[in-house]
């Protein structure tokens, strides 16, 4: 394994993050690993070195914490282990169910630290900006569960880079403890967060996670052309048909080309393209199996030359934003009954609409 600073932080991260969407509960996804399934994944990572975990409050509604929770504390040593969760989707329907507002997050934070059973986390956060709360509130409740020892870093998830920006001059300007990793949507058939936020974080010394680094599965073939999926989570996802599309495919025909040559998989040139990019710390591998897991680590001896890396990059085409609601001009505009008001509604229902927030775990 290798390591490395998350951004110009003290903390050290194994290259390879165990992304943990897909542990948790099959009444929430039916592709989900439950408890006992998971245990070999985090088994086979933890004893390969993998020290970064990163999960969330609404991964099978805190199921997720609570696997992470018990196989880290059995099979690792907390002190060298980084867990990462995330906050601010839709729990419910109720108020203060959501967002970033200093009563849900530190609610959310007592409540993610019981299910981790942790005494503290290791990186907290923003799973999406909340648009009707100031960023000043935000802000000032992440910095006062760090100063409270709950938390050691804060964190941010998919934003606009100027949103992102914002976040960090505003937290330095007040004295409070800066975000210092952004987690963003990233992998070769979805790159534009090269034209702002990469940038951004090298500048500001922010380190990146990237989230669907294989497009769920898509740069490891799980659909063709025709539609057809070769598995359960292919059929299921149905964000993953949102995002990856028809274009896609030529980027898809790319990464098999390189990977015929080199006698390895498209899996496994994919992660390293992502291991290679400026700026990018460590990919979160949402690993199915210990075969999936393996190959994402063995990717990390794998240096694409110039001429490959050009081959891999040739195909893209620019698209629009995916992955979190992008402010318009319009939509600035402040007022309950504005357009501004109308961009955060929307950007509660996307996240919505790919979150089963009918399922209820059973404690």
């Amino acid at each position: 394994m290798k390591y490395t600073h998350l951004g110009n932080s003290g903390l050290v991260v194994s290259r390879i993050a165990l992304g943990c969407m897909n542990y948790g509960s099959k009444r929430w996804r039916p592709w989900m690993l439950e408890e006992d399934e998971a245990r070999e994944n985090f088994a086979y990572a933890i004893e390969h070195g993998v020290n970064f975990f990163d999960t969330s409050n609404i991964y099978s509604m805190g199921v997720s914490e609570q696997i992470v929770g018990r196989w880290v504390r059995e099979l690792a040593h907390r002190d060298q282990v980084v867990i990462a969760t995330k906050v601010g989707l839709p729990l419910g329907e109720g108020p203060n169910l959501q967002g970033g507002g200093r009563k849900h997050l530190i609610d959310c934070c007592e409540a993610s630290l019981r299910r981790l059973n942790t005494d503290y986390i290791d990186l907290y956060q923003i799973h999406r900006l909340d648009l009707e709360t100031p960023i000043e509130e935000t802000l000032e409740a992440l910095d006062s569960l760090v100063r409270c020892g709950k938390v050691r870093y804060a964190g941010a998830s998919s934003m606009a880079a100027w949103q992102f920006s914002k976040a960090l001059h505003t937290a330095r300007a007040h004295g409070w403890h800066r975000p210092v990793s952004m987690q963003s949507h990233y992998n070769l058939v979805y790159r534009e967060e090269e034209r702002e936020m990469i940038p951004l974080c090298i500048d500001q010394g922010i380190g990146v996670t990237a989230w669907s680094p294989l497009a769920r599965g898509f740069l490891t073939g799980n659909r063709d052309r025709g539609g057809k999926t070769r598995d359960l989570r292919a059929a299921d996802d149905t964000l993953a048909h949102d995002l990856y599309g028809e274009h896609d495919f030529d980027v898809l025909d790319a990464v098999k080309k390189v990977a015929a040559g080199r006698g390895v998989s498209p899996a496994q040139v994919a992660v390293a393209w992502l291991l290679q990019a400026p700026g990018l710390t460590a990919p979160l591998i949402g690993a199915d199996n210990v075969g999936q897991l393996a190959e994402a680590i063995a990717a990390l001896d794998i240096k694409l030359s110039t001429e490959e890396v050009a081959t891999l990059e040739a195909p893209y085409r620019p698209k629009g934003i995916a992955g979190h609601v992008q402010p318009t001009p319009a939509s600035m505009v402040p007022g309950r009954g504005s357009p501004a008001a109308a961009l955060a509604r929307e950007s509660v229902e996307h996240s919505r609409r790919y979150m089963n927030r009918q399922f209820k775990p059973e404690n």
